[in-house]
């Protein structure tokens, strides 16, 4: 599908379990259901990240629409991903904005000026992997006048691999849910009651993880957040336990409507605390694109940068409206690994119907009178999962610590970040995740020098 096709696919009609390329499609009406499917995917992650920075979840659904849009257009349509709300910037952004983890945030503009910086960082290292790209093809191949999509891509990744090896993503991902594991425990149960709707949602999210199959199963988090809701209005608006759920403004809610957008400000120590996080967005499109081209046969390679550039682009719009920085979605990429459907169409029906969602209050109303309890037990388990995605990264990989710089460069980065360790810079402060990510990425250079 060359570019001047952008919007056009080959339509086919697979056998049961047939692979559907990137740029094939089924007929509308069912790429139109793969599209939903598609939504319900990315809906829970997409609308608690919002939460749990304070942002308007109604404009970080609308804003993963349209960055998912982005993506497609920069990217060719080559690249079946979904953009939502990345849970890499929670950390940094209550750090920025000193959000106090309910209600809007009042200091939001400082966070976004620090989400657009991190987007700009992110979209320079992408023309900077396109550039190779372009310089490996004039040596390599000077006489025989190819494509850049026509070869492979063997040294674009080669120096972001070097910078950032399993053992540094690993540390810097467990560090992003450790840093934020006291959120929801000191901020979230003002009560005695709270504290155990926190134990109950949790249970919930567990026993939904274990003993259910499916989709159910995939949407583990947004069902265990329904089912630990329900139990908080029986005890609450029923029993008179604690603090009733408050359905007047879902109510009063209008259908349609524009939610409000936010300016961003520029502070320096701010955007010095956000920017960083680039880092581990590059780490997780670079796994999802490797994952996506194992699935299909399909090299990806030659797509990286413009995936870094899509990704980074979509993340200074969201910023600049008000939304969150955004990546691409882990969960849309297993639905597709469960239905061998990789058409970029059904992606473009998804960021529509999320553009459409983004315009309702009523959404954002029943969003918003979710329980901060209920909000706290899902963070306890969404943040530990966090963590345990970069315990992931080094098992995947084999990290070899009996390596004493390995071991030296992960237990150092988990102490920096859970400690929330600063360093000051006159009136710039780095604190937290920063220090660890680039802790981590400056003692690996150093320690990982011998080989």
């Amino acid at each position: 599908m060359s570019e001047s096709r952008l919007f056009q696919w080959d339509v086919v009609k697979p056998a049961s379990g047939q692979v559907v390329a990137p740029t094939e499609r089924l007929p509308w009406p069912q790429t139109a259901a793969l599209g939903v499917q598609h939504v319900i995917a990315m809906f829970g992650a997409t609308v608690l990240a919002p939460l749990l920075m304070g942002f308007d979840p109604n404009l970080a659904i609308l804003m993963s629409g349209i960055g998912t849009l982005i993506f497609f257009v920069v990217t060719g349509g080559r690249v079946p991903s979904y953009l939502g709300s990345s849970f890499a910037f929670i950390g940094v952004v209550i750090a920025a904005s000193g959000y106090a983890g309910k209600g809007p945030n009042t200091n939001l503009g400082v966070a976004l000026g620090g989400i657009i910086a991190c987007g700009a960082v992110y979209a320079i290292i992408g023309f900077i992997v396109a550039a190779t790209n372009r310089q490996q093809h004039r040596v390599s191949q000077p006489l025989k006048g190819l494509e850049v999509d026509e070869i492979e891509d063997g040294v674009a990744t080669h120096w972001i691999e070097r910078l950032m090896p399993p053992v540094v993503t690993g540390s810097v991902v467990a560090v992003i849910g450790l840093n934020l594991a006291q959120v929801p425990i000191k901020n979230m149960a003002p009560t005695g009651f709270d504290t155990w709707m926190q134990l109950v949602t949790f249970l919930c999210v567990g026993l939904v993880a274990v003993y259910t199959r499916g989709m159910v199963q995939r949407l583990l988090i947004l069902v265990g957040l329904i089912v630990a809701s329900l139990i908080y209005a029986v005890l609450t608006n029923g029993l008179g336990l604690g603090k009733p759920i408050d359905v007047s403004a879902i109510v009063a809610a209008p259908w349609l409507g524009f939610p409000t957008f936010v300016a961003p400000v520029f502070k320096s120590d701010a955007m010095l605390l956000i920017a960083p996080v680039a880092i581990i967005l590059v780490a997780e499109n670079l796994g999802h694109l490797k994952a996506v081209g194992a699935m299909t046969g399909t090299d990806m390679n030659p797509y990286i940068g413009r995936a870094f550039v899509g990704d980074g682009i979509a993340t200074m719009v969201s910023g600049a409206a008000g939304g969150t920085g955004v990546t691409t979605y882990a969960e849309n990429i297993g639905v597709m690994a469960a239905t061998k459907i990789y058409s970029t169409a059904m992606f473009v029906v998804a960021a529509l119907i999320a553009i459409v969602l983004g315009c309702s209050p009523k959404f954002g109303a029943v969003i918003q009178a979710i329980p901060l309890a209920v909000m706290g037990g899902v963070s306890i388990v969404v943040f530990g999962l966090i963590a345990m995605a970069g315990a992931k990264i080094w098992v995947d990989n084999r990290v070899d610590f009996t390596d004493n710089a390995n071991l030296i460069v992960a237990a150092v980065t988990l102490i920096l970040g859970t400690g929330d360790f600063t360093l000051k810079f006159g009136g710039l402060a780095l604190s937290g995740i920063g220090t660890a990510t680039f802790g981590a990425i400056l003692l690996y250079a150093l320690l990982g020098r011998r080989r």
